[in-house]
């Protein structure tokens, strides 16, 4: 009868674990509500949409011609003509870059605007990964709260175990001061992890750029369905944003050196000359007030080559910078991806360890426990045990929390749009 009680005892654990993770699921919101909330609110994205926003707005500038010019001269003293006296005189020319130039401009133009989308997708990305990575981590805090509380039941019910046993002469007084050495210990811990949930909540709420005080439910930690097993780097040099946006640069760069050539030919002005004139009191003059018109044309002289050499030059050199940052981007992308590899393949391999660990924890406890009910015996192994078994969920957990967070850095380094 006894044992029986015990392992009622015992089973309250269950119910107040059910208990407060109902609870949590009632008011969580999904990690995907997060990331929605994340991509309408978070200042980073809404900054680096918007500079791509105004990339697209150079296009219809350079692709433009330039303003034409309209010069009016009024003469304060009237020049005099054959046909009469000249009062006033309007200019109006139009200048045109050498043939292909605005098209030119405006490929470099739009090239440039791809590459701050890729930034956009890139800035975004990482918003969203360290969103997952707050968020895995009060999943892990949350998760070693409710352990630690569960725990402390379970260190209740031992105590009671233990007095019941010390008043039939059974026990020791001694296991039960042990039990309240492993409860101060729990209780200390509890404290310190909720202590450490208040700063995440704050990062996490900084994320989302709401209120560092809203609360945070962390229920769970969805797996991922892409198969990162079958990605290399293959795949990094064809998804990664940040490396997309890099040869968006180095290409419009390859097309300013075009620009530059265009612009080295004269640009050519096509315009019209109108003076307006007076008639003259000479009866039966040839054309007498009659308003001059002359269609004019100009030629600009690209003669100083200086300048058109040192912009080709540092175009160059341009190129030049921007492959070297693609060649140490794609350095540490293959170095963080191999890591991250590393850490799903470990942190999967150690959870299946450790519930293989934990079951069998949890089996030789209860064969202490009834052995303890009828003898009195080997209490202290039991306490042992115990925190073996707090210490394999502490580890279950931490593993998830690794393999979420390494999967997720996966689906960075590989980000694509979405």
């Amino acid at each position: 009868m006894k044992t029986i009680k015990t392992y009622k005892i015992l089973n309250i654990r269950y119910l107040i674990f059910f208990l407060i993770l109902l609870s949590t699921t009632m008011h969580s919101q999904s990690l995907e509500d997060y990331l929605s909330i994340a991509a309408k609110n978070n200042p980073s994205i809404k900054a680096s949409y918007a500079k791509f926003e105004a990339a697209l707005q150079k296009s219809p500038q350079v692709s433009s011609l330039p303003d034409p010019n309209l010069t009016l001269s009024v003469f304060g003293r009237m020049i005099e003509t054959r046909v009469g006296s000249q009062e006033a005189r309007f200019s109006l020319m139009q200048m045109f870059p050498w043939f292909g130039t605005l098209a030119a401009k405006e490929n470099v133009a739009n090239l440039i605007a791809e590459a701050s989308f890729q930034n956009y997708i890139s800035t975004k990305n990482e918003v969203f990964f360290n969103i997952k990575k707050v968020y895995a981590e009060i999943y892990e805090v949350t998760q070693q709260i409710m352990l630690e509380e569960e725990n402390l039941a379970i260190l209740n019910s031992y105590k009671e175990l233990a007095l019941s046993k010390f008043k039939n002469g059974k026990g020791a007084m001694v296991d039960v001061l042990r039990i309240d050495l492993k409860r101060n210990a729990s209780e200390t811990t509890t404290q310190l992890l909720k202590d450490k949930k208040g700063p995440l909540t704050t990062q996490f709420n900084s994320l989302l750029n709401r209120t560092t005080s809203d609360e945070i439910f962390a229920s769970n930690l969805t797996a991922f369905e892409d198969d990162f097993s079958i990605k290399n780097n293959d795949s990094l040099l064809q998804y990664n944003s940040k490396l997309l946006s890099l040869s968006k640069k180095k290409e419009a760069f390859e097309a300013q050196q075009l620009v530059i050539k265009k612009e080295g030919n004269p640009m050519i002005g096509l315009g019209i000359d109108y003076s307006i004139i007076s008639k003259r009191d000479i009866p039966n003059l040839e054309m007498n007030g009659q308003d001059a018109i002359m269609p004019m044309i100009s030629v600009s002289l690209p003669i100083f080559r200086k300048k058109h050499k040192a912009m080709q030059k540092e175009i160059a050199f341009m190129v030049d910078a921007t492959n070297f940052e693609k060649q140490a981007l794609e350095n540490e992308l293959a170095s963080n991806f191999a890591q991250a590899s590393y850490v799903v393949k470990k942190s999967k391999r150690l959870k299946e360890l450790y519930e293989t660990q934990l079951k069998t924890t949890q089996q030789a406890i209860q064969l202490l426990i009834s052995a303890y009910s009828n003898s009195g015996s080997n209490f202290e192994e039991i306490l042992s045990l115990n925190q073996d078994v707090l210490g394999l969920k502490i580890a279950i957990i931490t593993a998830t929390k690794d393999d979420f967070t390494s999967q997720a850095q996966l689906d960075y380094l590989l980000s694509k749009e979405k």
